[in-house]
C-alpha cells in the first residue's frame, strides 16, 4: 500500500516581478520519503522549497503535512514544517544554544516560557549534531560549516513532520557532510520525517534520495528513482556537463570527465 502524501502540489506557479519562476509543478511526496531536488542553478529548486514553506506567494493547490502553507499563519506552519535555508539570517548576540532554541518558538505560547520538553528537545539536537563545544559561543563567530550545522539544529528542534533542506551541506567538509546527511536520514527512518532536499551534489542526492526530481527552467523534466533520472545523456542535456555515471552498491555516482567531449563541444 502506498503511503499517504505528506507533501503535494498541483499546478504550482510562482512569479517574481512578473517573471515566471515555476511553471505548473505537480509533485507528491509520501510520508517518510526523502526526495532530492536536483537541477542547474536557476532551475527553481529553492523557489519550490520556499513555496512549500509558504514563504513566497504561489498559485495552485499546496498541501504540506495536512495544511495549506499559503493560507495558514506562519506560526501554525512552523509547527509542522521546517525550512533550513542556504543563507540563514543570524541575530546579533545570540549563542548557539539560543539559536537552536529558536526552533522551539512555534511550540511555546506567546509570552510563555519554554518547558522541560522544549529544553530536552534542544539538548537532544545539540547532542546528536555534536554541538556541545559550540553551545556557548556567539553564532556570528562560527565558520560557515559550523553555522550550517547549527541552523540544521534549529530546524530539527522544531520537531517538524516535513523538513525542507536547501543545500544542507554546501559549506561542510566531506566528514561533516556524511554526518549531517546520515543523521537526517536516521531521524527520517525513526520518526517518519518527510525530507525534501535541494542538492547540487548529484551523487549525494542519489545516495540519500529515494526519488530524484530534476528541474530545469522551472519545470520538472524527470521524476523517479535515481537510476532512472541520472543518466549521462540527461545530465549532458540539462547541465551541459560531460560525466560518467556509475552504479555502486550504495547508489548511483556521477563523476565529471576531462578531455575533449565526444560531441566536440567544450
Amino acid at each position: 500500500m502506498t503511503a499517504p502524501a505528506s507533501v503535494s502540489c498541483r499546478d504550482l506557479r510562482v512569479a517574481r516581478d512578473g517573471v515566471p519562476i515555476l511553471h505548473g509543478i505537480d509533485l507528491a511526496v509520501a510520508a517518510g520519503e526523502w526526495v532530492s531536488l536536483v537541477g542547474p542553478n536557476g532551475s527553481g529548486k529553492t523557489t519550490l522549497l520556499y513555496a512549500l514553506a509558504g514563504l513566497v506567494p504561489a498559485s495552485g493547490a499546496v498541501d504540506v503535512a495536512g495544511i495549506d502553507p499559503q493560507q495558514r499563519q506562519r506560526r501554525a506552519v512552523a509547527r509542522v514544517v521546517a525550512l533550513m535555508p542556504q543563507r540563514p539570517v543570524v541575530p546579533e548576540g545570540v549563542t548557539v544554544r539560543e539559536l537552536v532554541r529558536l526552533g522551539r518558538t512555534p511550540h511555546i505560547p506567546r509570552f510563555g516560557d519554554d518547558t522541560a520538553r522544549d529544553r530536552a528537545a534542544v539538548d537532544r539536537v545539540i547532542d546528536r549534531l555534536g554541538l556541545h563545544d559550540l553551545a556557548s559561543r556567539l553564532a556570528t563567530t562560527l565558520s560557515g560549516g559550523e553555522l550550517q550545522r547549527v541552523v540544521l539544529g534549529r530546524s530539527l528542534a522544531q520537531e517538524p513532520r516535513v523538513l525542507l533542506l536547501d543545500e544542507p551541506t554546501s559549506a561542510l567538509d566531506i566528514g561533516h557532510q556524511q554526518q549531517v546527511l546520515d543523521l537526517v536520514d536516521s531521524m527520517r527512518r525513526e520518526g517518519e520525517l518527510t525530507v525534501v532536499a535541494a542538492m547540487h551534489d548529484l551523487t549525494s542526492a542519489a545516495q540519500y534520495g529515494e526519488r530524484l526530481v530534476l528541474l530545469d527552467h522551472g519545470r520538472i523534466v524527470a521524476d523517479g528513482p535515481p537510476g532512472d533520472v541520472l543518466t549521462a545523456e540527461r545530465v549532458a542535456e540539462v547541465y551541459g556537463a560531460w560525466v560518467e555515471v556509475l552504479d555502486r552498491p550504495d547508489g548511483r555516482a556521477v563523476l565529471p570527465r576531462r578531455g575533449p567531449r565526444p560531441d566536440g563541444a567544450g
